[in-house]
């Protein structure tokens, strides 16, 4: 039976702001990309939702991103490498400390928002994030957009890479996610996520937006938490694999050899 991953962004109210439904939204994913501070959450938040995670048997995962609360770490930043390293390296290890806490652990890092985007470009802003990972843990899983420049850097780094497709974005004709600015960037219906994700989970490729097929290897599917039906849309995908016979399950029970 073949092994996929279901991962959500969660993690992400902070103060007296609540954003997306996440004890809802960890009855249907497998994996939890939980904000540590910097774009989104806070101490407490990460705590409670690190404490969800471990009683739906949920892995937990380091989303780091941009110093930017007000842009939801969705605003490119430009950051010296050194200090991008230190900021990796900052996240990473609040979130470490608040799982250990708990009798948990993280067991894999992906970066947000504008962060992860850029890198996907950028060979060298990629490498110092994938630098930065490896040197708090190299055992660390790297969950890194299939086909990009951050994929390529953890596998050079010498990190377990698993290689991620997203459920509701469309993608260009270069495997880059085409931007939210664009009509039709973000897929809102279940039903057409599910369909998107069949399509390349089945032909081991990439599907953009004008139908060109771009082959890769596919160990992870992500939803997006802060979307009004996230968790709808993850029931609906996580119902779906299932029937066609996939075991999905958590990031860090993949083979990712």
């Amino acid at each position: 039976m073949k092994m996929i991953n279901l991962n959500a962004d969660l993690g992400e109210s902070f103060g007296a702001y609540t954003i997306g439904n996440d004890a809802q939204l960890l009855k249907a994913i497998k994996s939890a990309n939980v904000a540590c501070g910097f774009h989104a959450g806070d101490p407490l938040v990460m705590q409670q939702t690190v404490s969800m995670a471990l009683e739906n048997n949920v892995s937990i995962g380091a989303h780091p991103g941009f110093p930017d609360l007000q842009g939801f770490g969705r605003r490119p930043m430009q950051m010296a490498l050194n200090d991008v390293y230190a900021m990796i390296v900052y996240q990473i290890g609040a979130l470490s400390a608040i799982a250990a806490s708990q009798g948990g652990k993280v067991t894999h890092v992906k970066p947000h928002g504008a962060l992860n985007n850029m890198a996907c470009e950028d060979a060298d802003l990629s490498s110092a994030i994938c630098r930065a990972v490896k040197d708090v843990d190299q055992n660390l899983i790297f969950l890194a957009p299939a086909l990009s420049e951050l994929s390529l850097a953890a596998k050079k780094a010498g990190l377990n890479v698993a290689e991620e497709i997203f459920a509701d974005r469309a993608y260009t004709d270069k495997g880059t996610l085409v931007s939210r600015k664009v009509e039709g960037a973000v897929i809102h219906d279940a039903e057409t996520c599910l369909n998107h994700v069949m399509e390349m989970v089945e032909k081991s490729a990439l599907i953009s937006i004008d139908g060109k097929v771009l082959k890769t290897d596919i160990h992870s599917i992500c939803v997006h938490g802060d979307t009004p039906k996230a968790c709808d849309t993850a029931s609906f995908v996580l119902n779906g694999l299932e029937k066609q016979g996939l075991n999905v399950c958590p990031l860090d029970q993949m083979d990712l050899a």
